[in-house]
């Protein structure tokens, strides 16, 4: 009997484009379940909402307000982000397995480093925030600490991974010559490093203005406190006239970020064009150097003294621990249901953009709207989104993850713009000059080369879903973060303390899956 050779059936899988419209699949449970959330109670307050785009309140009163509350604002994300850097930079020397094996100490104090690093990056910002605040008070140095240690942490992390990963054939050949580790270390790490950390540090500037926005909507000042009063009272033509001057405010500081990037010649963040060494040394010292008076002015300004973070009040209710109302909180339900609301977040975010930025490709009209929308969505804190939503929804776990989804849609789209428009277009222009249209040749013209540096950014805005995703469980969507305010409000300590250990510890987990998830989609 003769045995045929076997032979290999095709195996069905989309093609590399389509990846990054999978994610939006999501779109379609999200649909069947939504007519069953509208409640329908608040179209009027909506259409008011909406209308009240057109016509932001210019009463001089108000717009000093906005002004102020926009200079706080401005003050702590400039102070929490110096603060965070320095930190980090310090941290992720002290973290580095090649800083130590040059100094001919071993790896071991470095992975000990990382781990206790850990516990500061997993929690959110704003549990920092409320955390300082039960223990030191209102103080304005509370906000901007809370930015720095998770900030600072994240950094820390960063900075390691990209010194550990950097060649060492340099620093092997200066160290076999007899130069010393500290020197050694800074002429063969120094100048491929510098510009990576740079350009990762100007992103987490972005991202302390959202920070400080976000603390500010729970009461830690700024612009926020503002956004969120004027929510809470329906007055919409006040709540645009800050609105506006933040969306303003924030597109000047990407702009003169990303300018900044291009002109030092900083790598992309989706990573599509990288560069080994920054340019313009000199004039990123006299920027650097530059920033010291404005940071001690704005800390004058607003009165930043950090003595105040060690006059420690008590706190109430701390030392009634009642370990067994602890155990009996529905765990499996609250973390089931922060898990699917991360998720779903995710899925919408990520598969959204892309799918919004095909459809908007024959109209350049189309994609100016996306670009206002996209901004919108990143400046507007989740959990105004979530109260926003209200006026339609039911609270739930598909208000909660639609909140978190347009947030951190506004900030993938913007990076998707960003790369499709710095990526080679001569793939795109072949097909069109081939009669292709222009969504299949955005499609498979400019989205084939991006698609798994996209999908690995979004497995890391994953990781970052999943902290946020306290921040509409306080405002009552559902989930971990609803249970922490029930606790915060009844100073509840011990449950306090072990929902922070099981954030921390689904925090950890989701960083691990998201790091195997992004070096296997960038290996791919």
């Amino acid at each position: 009997m003769t045995t045929l050779p076997a032979v290999d059936r095709p195996r069905l899988r989309p093609a590399v484009p389509l990846w990054v419209l999978l994610p939006a699949l999501a779109l379609l449970p999200v649909a069947a379940l939504l007519p069953q959330l509208i409640h329908g109670g608040g179209w009027d307050l909506l259409g008011r909402f909406v209308s009240a785009a057109v016509t932001p309140s210019l009463d001089p009163l108000v717009v000093g307000s906005a002004l102020q509350g926009l200079g706080i604002t401005l003050g702590v994300a400039l102070l929490g982000w110096a603060l965070s850097l320095g930190l980090g930079l310090a941290l992720g020397l002290a973290s580095s397995r090649t800083v130590w094996a040059t100094c001919g100490l071993g790896s071991a104090p470095a992975g000990l480093i990382r781990r206790l690093l850990a516990l500061p990056r997993s929690i959110h910002e704003l549990l920092w925030g409320l955390f300082l605040l039960q223990l030191v008070g209102l103080q304005p140095a509370v906000a901007v600490v809370a930015i720095a240690l998770p900030y600072g942490a994240l950094v820390a992390r960063v900075t390691a991974d990209q010194l550990d990963a950097l060649p060492t054939r340099t620093l092997d050949a200066l160290r076999a010559c007899g130069a010393p580790p500290g020197a050694a270390l800074l002429t063969a790490i120094g100048p491929p490093l510098f510009p990576q950390v740079l350009s990762y540090g100007g992103y987490r500037l972005e991202c302390a203005l959202r920070s400080a926005t976000l603390l500010g909507v729970f009461g830690l000042g700024g612009i926020g406190t503002d956004l969120r009063l004027t929510l809470q009272s329906l007055a919409f033509h006040e709540l645009w006239t800050s609105l506006w001057l933040l969306l303003a405010a924030m597109l000047l500081l990407e702009a003169l970020v990303g300018w900044l990037r291009r002109r030092w010649g900083m790598p992309g963040r989706l990573g599509l064009k990288r560069a080994s060494v920054g340019r313009r040394g000199r004039e990123i010292l006299v920027t650097a150097l530059a920033l010291l008076p404005l940071l001690l002015a704005a800390a004058a300004r607003l009165e930043v003294r950090p003595q105040d973070l060690l006059q420690w009040q008590g706190l109430p209710g701390l030392g009634q621990g009642d370990w067994s109302g602890v155990l009996a909180l529905p765990w499996g339900d609250l973390i089931g249901t922060t898990l699917v609301m991360t998720l779903l977040a995710s899925a919408l975010a990520v598969g959204v953009a892309p799918l919004l930025l095909l459809l908007a490709a024959p109209w350049g009209w189309a994609r100016a709207a996306l670009q206002l929308i996209w901004a919108l969505g990143r400046l507007w804190p989740p959990p105004l989104t979530a109260l926003l939503l209200l006026f339609l929804l039911q609270p739930g776990l598909i208000t909660g993850a639609l909140a978190l989804g347009f947030h951190n849609l506004g900030i993938l789209g913007r990076l998707l713009l960003e790369a499709v428009e710095s990526a080679d277009p001569g793939p795109e222009q072949a097909l069109r000059a081939g009669g292709v249209g222009p969504r299949l040749a955005l499609l498979y013209g400019r989205y084939s080369r991006l698609a798994r540096s996209y999908l690995a950014y979004g497995a890391y805005r994953t990781d970052v879903i999943l902290r946020e995703s306290v921040v509409v469980g306080l405002v009552g969507a559902t989930g971990l973060g609803t249970q922490l305010l029930e606790s915060l409000s009844g100073f509840a300590w011990d449950q306090i303390a072990a929902l922070l250990a099981v954030y921390a510890v689904l925090t950890l987990l989701g960083e691990e899956l998201s790091d195997r998830l992004r070096q296997r989609l960038l290996l791919a």
